[in-house]
């Protein structure tokens, strides 16, 4: 792990004062990028992860305040684990955790390495650590785990089956995770987003409607943090289109 600006202490203190931590998982381009940016802005200590080193130490040099750089990729699920836990006991502990890790393909071919690299991240990687978080966060009584989702997990998409497939189980997941916090009665709050088309590359220049800035993005996400939203459509206007993917017959879905 390499430290841009690292705390103060080990336990996130400045000044005495106890400051805000975040980990950011997936914080190399995107909009784990630019929420990592907003976060530090408002002045949040951040803990950035992904696999990218170079452009993760770019992340950190445009944030405003303290940034802790770790490298690992969620497909290697033991690493990932073993560095998420070094860098939350780096930054003394965290109150947020943000997975915004992801990949996509349009596999039209079910080509099964492309299917079999999206479980592994999408699904295996995001399980492992969404376990992990929820898990320190039971310990320490208090957290607010969050989740990038996406608005392909409301139905299978024929152009990328694992892609969409791989959302709607994350979605699944933290509903499940919010469930035993309330089951527990744990002050742990679970927020799945699900984002419409935001100008990223994961978008792969499909999306020409209703297309977010990354920036706006993340701005829109932070203000369902602050609230604790369970659930948050961003932009919010992609709400109208998910109410029409649930309820638009397969006969007519299937053609789109």
């Amino acid at each position: 792990m390499t430290p841009m600006t690292a705390p103060n202490s080990a336990a996130g203190r400045s000044g005495g004062v106890e400051s805000k931590r975040a980990i950011i998982v997936g914080a190399s381009s995107g909009i784990g990028r630019e929420l990592a940016i907003v976060l530090s802005q408002a002045g949040w200590s951040v803990g950035l992860m992904a696999r990218r080193h170079e452009e993760l130490e770019e992340t950190a040099r445009r944030m405003t305040s303290p940034g802790i750089v770790t490298v690992a990729d969620l497909a290697d699920v033991e690493a990932a684990q073993v560095r998420f836990a070094e860098l939350m006991a780096q930054l003394g502990g965290v109150e947020l955790v943000v997975l915004s890790s992801g990949v996509g393909f349009l596999n039209p071919d079910l080509s099964w390495p492309e299917e079999q690299q999206t479980i592994a991240v999408n699904v295996t990687g995001c399980a492992a650590l969404a376990g992990a978080a929820f898990r320190e966060f039971e310990r320490a009584g208090r957290g607010h785990l969050v989740g990038i989702s996406s608005i392909a997990a409301i139905r299978g998409g024929a152009a990328a089956p694992a892609y969409g497939a791989s959302k709607a189980f994350l979605s699944n997941y933290l509903e499940a995770l919010r469930c035993r916090a309330i089951k527990k009665r744990l002050p742990i709050a679970v927020t799945d987003i699900q984002p419409g088309f935001v100008d990223t590359a994961m978008a792969k220049g499909e999306g020409k409607f209703w297309v977010a800035s990354p920036q706006v993005a993340a701005r829109q996400i932070y203000g369902a943090i602050l609230r604790r939203r369970r659930h948050a459509y961003v932009t919010r206007r992609w709400r109208l289109i998910a109410w029409l993917l649930r309820w638009l017959p397969e006969s007519l879905y299937a053609r789109m």
